[in-house]
């Protein structure tokens, strides 16, 4: 194990213990979950959280729960000492990496599910996921009981439902959205990017491109949605990919499909997400987009 200046912890006791002595003493605590592999798309949440908090807490834990049975949790990347020194790197103060008994002890019965928001985009073609993903961030947020956490831009749908469970369980968190940072190539960047080889991330590159492409389609050419998306959609299949699970518009505060409620002209804020499957590689991506009507 390498040295560390960052306080490594790996029981709920501890944890808590520690976080309460920082409120103890007035300071404000945030938190960054994150299943490891870090890169400089989790460097960069936890350079924002910095920013209105005196002490960060960043979690490491691969979530059994969240992985379907034909998934690649067992295969997902571990490198917990990579880890650490890219930690120090940003002056993180406290990594708790807790072992699966910790989260999920003997007996452990309950689900978290939040409803709606998990119905369709990334839930279609994952069943089961985001309960998955509910339930251990529930755990992380009561075992830490931080004043804020950060979660990435690039999971928009994630962001929404965990925004919506912390409001609804009355959990003394502020759910914050981190910028979604792209490596320099454009591709959003991931810790399953390094699955890719190098002609499926010159397919994969295709993502952020098509997407730039239809936003300028609505936006600026007044092309309708549904012929814009269509349109997309085959490109990306045309480029390479396997399979394109979704690519669709949603409102960006609910994630509803798109409706006009008002007689106005002002756009309505919106998101356009998609998951496509390159090879074996399930990739995803979200960009905003104004939607006229």
């Amino acid at each position: 194990m390498a040295k560390s200046s960052v306080q490594i912890i790996r029981s709920k006791k501890e944890l808590r213990a520690q976080v309460t002595e920082w409120h103890m003493k007035g300071l404000k605590v945030g938190m960054v979950p994150t299943m490891g592999a870090l890169h400089h798309g989790h460097l960069s949440l936890i350079k924002e959280i910095q920013k209105h908090v005196d002490k960060v807490v960043v979690s490491i834990f691969v979530n059994p729960k969240q992985f379907g049975p034909n998934e690649d949790f067992d295969k997902y990347p571990r490198s917990e000492t990579t880890d650490i020194k890219k930690l120090n790197k940003v002056k993180t103060d406290l990594l708790y990496a807790p072992e699966v008994g910790e989260i999920y002890p003997d007996g452990f019965l309950t689900v978290v599910a939040v409803a709606k928001l998990t119905e369709g985009l990334c839930a279609a073609k994952r069943p089961g996921h985001f309960d998955g993903v509910t339930t251990v961030v529930t755990k992380l947020l009561l075992q830490c009981l931080p004043d804020v956490a950060l979660f990435g831009e690039k999971d928009f749908q994630q962001y929404t439902v965990l925004k919506q469970m912390a409001k609804d369980l009355d959990m003394p968190t502020e759910v914050m959205c981190g910028k979604l940072i792209r490596d320099e190539d454009g591709l959003a960047t991931s810790s399953r990017n390094v699955y890719l080889s190098p002609e499926e991330r010159k397919i994969a590159l295709e993502i952020p491109k098509t997407l730039k492409q239809i936003i300028s389609e609505i936006e600026e050419d007044n092309l309708p949605v549904e012929e814009a998306l269509e349109k997309g959609s085959k490109h990306l299949l045309d480029s390479g990919f396997k399979e394109v699970q979704y690519l669709e518009i949603r409102q960006s505060e609910d994630l509803e499909p798109l409706t006009r409620t008002f007689a106005e002209t002002s756009p309505i804020l919106a998101r356009i997400l998609v998951a496509a499957v390159v090879g074996k590689t399930r990739l995803i991506d979200n960009m905003p987009i104004k939607i006229f009507f």
